[in-house]
């Protein structure tokens, strides 16, 4: 996919007309260094004089390569190194003039990813949000809890990466930078030679001044470089090449790229390593306390030496008890502690807090306990050191588990990323398009335009163009398209897919990350990041969660320690060794620790990330939670008609002329003048001029210049060829320019019309001359869709600039009842607003730019994946194998998501409603059912645990509707 209108996108919001300034200091300088570029509004700016004050003042500045002021637009645009200065210190050194500087535009907006550590529950991913929030310079802020990463749009002018990544430490997290802007054209390349600082210079120098080179960041002491760069000028085989050609004998520099570790997948297995060794360290002293508490004073045999007293009322069983819970407590537990610091010093609170409290509770009454028996001939207590043990047990064994299945919920992710292969055969072609060599190199060191054989059986390694040869292509992996697509010359290749049979060259087109498979991982990442709004109920939630806990929790310890010191109670009720502080004590611990706000936000995104993957294995490329959830409520789908409901290659099937001009001569004015549109009509009569001359070996007899090209949406285009006015379109046209529709022309079009063709109109000068009789067959799975649709309680709609009786036909045929016809794209856009406006909520479907407008205007814009850049652009999901079953798989998937998200919500909510009564004790009276603080701990544990599992089952949807037999020249529409 071309990214279109890049260069507009770095153009400055501001284009000063006329600009009075004197540039100061290396204006025409390249520094080699990076630079940014600001621009000011000024105000107090007089005369020109004040324009010189200004620039010889800031021009001196440390920092600043060149400003130039303009007295007659009041605004200053300064380019200046962001590593010695910054826009807020030039703003303000302006301001010390005494001129008034207004907020800057925003000139550019970097985006940064960065992984997060640390998050373990909604709580914990609002605090990340709002420290990135509260940073100058940063102007949207997004963090996944399930996906533990955030996406930070700021100002570069203002802010970097590394001041981003201090503002989420001080927050309390860990911080990663996973990539930059600029890393989507990256290299890594390991260098060998460098034997002084001198070498690094010269390699950097060299490789700052190629062509296509934006960055360059060398690490000597490791001898690695990293290179940004822009593929459309160099690449990284032309990068190694350039440095292994700067060295001279003796000292030749040898250079071989480099991947660096996956930081993620690392990551991940060491957070399953640190927990699983965590649990196993907590068991080894946790269940030695859990014997010597529970199990051996109840065996007299062996248990007796255990209430041995060491001195006074201290037993030997307190003492192991203490000694061994003590490193369980405050060593292998500490990271409660520092998660609590961190929360409470942000004044919010999270799970942290709540297993703190619990632990401490439990951990300081019976060490109490002990230092009363210690001072003690007389007293006796029951101490809880079991409690406090077995909960940190049981909540690490949790976590474990936990971050065990949240690994599973972005396989499908994990997959998509595996597809491309590591080597490629790279061809050397003469001339004549022979053959000279052939060499097996890494995939990641193709450039653009390289040649590659592919062999059967090997996967295509980027996305490209057939040369020569013919094969079927397995592309199931990327658009879950099950059967083999004919490949012949001039079709595309997706990166990633498998070569079944026969030997083909290919061009390449898109490598690096503007391959289709890295688009489609970057859009998967990005809509795991989305927050779905189902999400706010969570968030809403988790802001009082926990004070709401601890006061309950509270609450429940004086409810059962007032009664019981008032004897409200029977005594009986008081398990033996333990008296009425101590079981209130105990309950007021269980409501602590057994209410569980995790749960509640890993609802959503887990949910979210598991869909959006399943949904890109399946060819549905969904762009978030946000049109899931949106998916979920649709009602009316309106369809474009051609290249949507038909298969999008138009052929001309009948000719009409109306005049005495040669047939030749019409196929070529219309040819010409329509050969700038990209509507597929155009291309079929492009093509039916193409087919007449190699039929009668003709050539072109108009070899003059279209000027005036125009084109009239929904209508057609008209251009100037020669002296000639030349309209192509359709009776709308022909009635805007006042050419005359004779009897004979109306005749022509209405049967055209009536056989749902569409009638294309030749007008020269005024006159209408000829038609073509175009044909477009619908996609065989059209109407069983449009049925299915039904079904789901879905109407269909179809909207089409076509004329009515056309369009009238083709519905008709598919089982659509209503019809829009002879719309423009503005009008299509007004047709979604008008059904939006009587309460349904509405998805478009369609394939070209005309259809962008309707797209953004839906609440679901679906782009059929062989559609144009800008339609996929607009859309909320995206079909990649242009197959309308797809349109229902989207609906389906997000209906079934949403179901699991409420029955995640279910469970989460109704397990703290259910778990914390009964936590409190409010069974206890009638049935002698208790839950122990213990127990408590390995139920919220097993809560966030059950709710990651219920996310998972979605790992097994299956499409509810299937095309069969449908005709292999109908499904290669790449």
């Amino acid at each position: 996919m071309e990214t279109n209108g890049r260069e507009n996108l770095r153009a400055p919001l501001l284009q000063p007309s006329e600009i009075v300034s004197s540039t100061a200091h290396g204006s025409g300088k390249k520094s080699g260094k990076k630079t940014s570029k600001v621009v000011f509004r000024i105000r107090g700016i007089k005369c020109a004089s004040c324009a010189v004050s200004i620039e010889s003042v800031v021009g001196n500045m440390r920092g600043v390569e060149s400003i130039s002021v303009s007295p007659l637009q009041g605004q200053g645009v300064v380019r200046y190194r962001p590593d010695l200065t910054n826009a807020k210190m030039i703003k303000e050194a302006i301001e010390d003039l005494n001129y008034e500087v207004d907020e800057f535009p925003e000139q550019e907006i970097a985006v940064c990813r960065l992984r997060i550590k640390g998050m373990a529950c909604t709580s914990c991913s609002e605090s990340v949000e709002r420290a990135l929030q509260m940073v100058d310079g940063v102007k949207k802020a997004v963090v996944g809890l399930a996906l533990e990463e955030a996406k930070v749009h700021f100002d570069p002018c203002v802010t970097d990466c590394n001041q981003i990544i201090e503002a989420i430490q001080d927050a309390g997290f860990g911080a990663d930078l996973i990539s930059s802007g600029d890393d989507l054209n990256k290299v890594h390349i390991k260098l060998e030679g460098l034997h002084s600082p001198e070498d690094g210079v010269l390699i950097q120098s060299v490789l700052e001044a190629v062509e296509g080179v934006n960055h360059v960041d060398l690490d000597p002491l490791a001898q690695k470089v990293t290179v940004a760069y822009d593929p459309d000028l160099t690449g990284p085989r032309s990068l190694i090449q350039c440095i292994q050609e700067v060295g001279q004998s003796p000292n030749f520099f040898h250079a071989r790229l480099y991947t660096p570790p996956r930081r993620r997948e690392a990551e991940h297995h060491l957070e399953i390593r640190t927990y699983r060794n965590q649990f196993l360290w907590s068991c080894l002293f946790s269940v030695p306390v859990f014997m010597f508490s529970m199990v051996l004073p109840m065996l007299s045999s062996v248990g007796d030496w255990l209430c041995y007293k060491v001195i006074n009322n201290l037993t030997v069983g307190m003492l192991l008890r203490w000694i061994l819970c003590s490193p369980v407590q405050f060593i292998i537990g500490w990271r409660f502690y520092i998660g609590s610091y961190h929360a409470l010093k942000r004044g919010s609170s999270n799970m942290d807090v709540l297993v703190a409290l619990g632990t401490n509770a439990a951990y300081f009454y019976s060490v109490y306990i002990c230092i009363k028996a210690l001072t003690s001939e007389s007293f006796e207590g029951q101490d809880f050191f079991e409690t406090s043990a077995m909960l940190i047990s049981f909540i690490l064994l949790g976590k474990y588990l936990e971050v065990v299945a949240k690994g599973k919920t972005s396989d499908a992710l994990g997959k998509l990323t595996e597809l491309a292969p590591d080597t490629a055969f790279l061809l050397s072609l003469d001339g004549d398009g022979n053959i000279i060599s052939e060499t097996e190199i890494s995939t990641q060191l193709l450039q653009r335009n390289d040649v590659i054989k592919i062999v059967p059986g090997a996967k295509v390694p980027v996305d490209g163009i057939v040369i020569k040869g013919q094969s079927h292509v397995n592309e199931s992996m990327i658009t879950g398209e099950a059967r083999p697509i004919a490949k012949r010359l001039g079709d595309k290749v997706i990166g990633g897919t498998v070569n079944e049979n026969g030997c083909i060259l290919v061009r390449a087109t898109h490598v690096g990350s503007e391959t289709a498979l890295s688009q489609i991982v970057q859009l998967v990442e990005a809509a795991q990041l989305a927050r779905a709004p189902v999400q706010k109920l969570a968030d809403k939630i988790s802001r009082f969660f926990v004070p709401a806990v601890v006061i309950a929790a509270f609450l429940t310890w004086l409810g059962w320690l007032i009664p019981g010191e008032a004897h409200l109670y029977p005594r009986w009720w008081i398990p033996k060794a333990m008296d009425g502080f101590e079981l209130a004590l105990q309950f007021g611990i269980s409501v602590l620790v057994v209410a569980c706000p995790c749960a509640l936000g890993l609802a959503t995104p887990t949910a979210v990330m598991v869909a959006t993957g399943k949904g890109a294995s399946q060819g549905v490329l969904i762009k978030g939670g946000n049109a899931l959830e949106k998916a979920n409520k649709v009602k009316a789908v309106v369809f474009d008609k051609t290249g949507t409901l038909t298969v999008g290659r138009p052929s001309v099937v009948q000719t009409k002329l109306f005049s005495k001009i040669p047939l030749q001569e019409l196929c070529d004015l219309a040819a010409i003048t329509e050969a700038n549109s990209e509507h597929p009509l155009a291309k079929a009569v492009v093509e039916q001029a193409k087919k007449l001359h190699q039929q009668y070996g003709l050539k072109n007899s108009h070899m003059a210049e279209l000027e005036n090209f125009e084109v009239h949406p929904g209508a057609g285009v008209s251009a100037n060829i020669g002296d000639k006015l030349v309209l192509v379109g359709n009776k709308k046209l022909m009635l805007a320019f006042q050419a005359q529709i004779s009897p004979e022309v109306q005749e022509f079009v209405s049967d055209t019309e009536h056989l749902a063709r569409t009638c294309v109109l030749v007008a020269v000068d005024g006159v209408i001359c000829g038609a073509f009789a175009v044909s477009d067959p619908l996609k065989p799975e059209a109407g069983r869709v449009v049925s299915f649709l039904s079904s789901m309680n879905i109407s269909s709609i179809m909207v089409t600039g076509d004329n009515w009786a056309t369009a009238t036909a083709i519905a008709r045929e598919v089982g659509i009842n209503t019809v829009f016809a002879e719309t423009d794209p503005v009008g299509k856009a007004e047709k979604i607003k008008d059904l939006q406006m009587k309460g349904l909520t509405v998805a478009m479907v369609g394939d070209g730019i005309n259809d962008s407008p309707a797209l953004v205007a839906a609440d679901v814009g679906m782009a059929i994946g062989a559609g144009t850049n800008v339609a996929i652009e607009a859309a909320d999901i995206v079909l990649m194998k242009s197959n309308l079953e797809d349109v229902v798989t989207a609906i389906d998937l997000s209906r079934k998501t949403l179901s699991r998200i409420r029955l995640n919500y279910v469970w989460a909510l109704g397990y703290n409603i259910l778990g914390m009564p009964i936590a409190a004790g409010v069974l206890f009276p009638f049935t002698g059912i208790r839950l122990p603080p213990w127990l408590a701990g390995a139920c919220m544990a097993a809560s966030s645990l059950s709710v990651v599992c219920s996310s998972l089952l979605l790992q097994s949807y299956k499409k509810p509707f299937h095309v069969q037999d449908v005709p292999e020249s109908c499904q290669n529409l790449a």
